[in-house]
């Protein structure tokens, strides 16, 4: 027979790799990817933009405001297309220095208002052209998701890093502040 504190550490362990064998394993954070690595999906997201910006420029909301549409829709569908080229010309851009974080934020932060509009005009395609021009439009929309996932990972991965090294340069400049020799004020010549 099994003692009891032995019995619940078995119970324990098995649980335990039971848990872990239904969860898959977590993916190492891999570091930041080179530029030449990031640069193809950033170009790929500006090529994505180029090919959404025709679709966009065949809606007709001249048809929508003649069935009732809102003013709204007609001033998202022409912000959407501004967003879209503004967006193939950043991501190309930034395609030549993936680094620079604050670009890197702004193009994401760009692709978010994107899908934000664009929802709401696939909405009102439905709604006031038909099923099938709204589902073309949703599916082009879609098409650039894993480029847009890797983005944001990337992202991320610069900001770890940038706060790394500004961590590293904090502490440097800490140590030598602590190396420096005293200074003369106070004395009196």
């Amino acid at each position: 027979m099994l003692n009891q504190p032995a019995f619940r550490g078995f119970l324990f362990l098995a649980c335990a790799a039971a848990a872990n064998a239904q969860t898959p394993p977590a993916r190492p954070n891999a570091g930041l990817e080179a530029d030449w690595d990031i640069a193809p999906v950033l170009q790929q997201i500006g090529a994505f933009a180029t090919r959404l910006a025709p679709a966009l420029d065949k809606v007709d909301p001249q048809i929508w405001a003649a069935k009732g549409a809102s003013e709204t829709y007609l001033a998202q569908l022409q912000s959407s297309k501004e967003q879209v080229r503004a967006l193939a010309d950043q991501s190309r851009a930034l395609a030549r220095n993936p680094e620079k974080l604050s670009a890197a934020l702004e193009v994401l932060f760009r692709i978010q208002g994107i899908d934000s509009m664009l929802s709401s005009l696939v909405e009102a395609l439905r709604k006031y052209r038909g099923a099938a021009d709204a589902q073309a439009l949703e599916s082009l929309a879609a098409q650039d998701g894993a480029g847009r996932d890797r983005l944001q990972g990337y992202i991320v991965n610069l900001a770890v890093e940038r706060e790394h090294d500004l961590e590293v340069m904090d502490k440097e400049a800490q140590r030598c502040r602590g190396q420096a020799p005293p200074t003369k004020a106070g004395r009196k010549p």
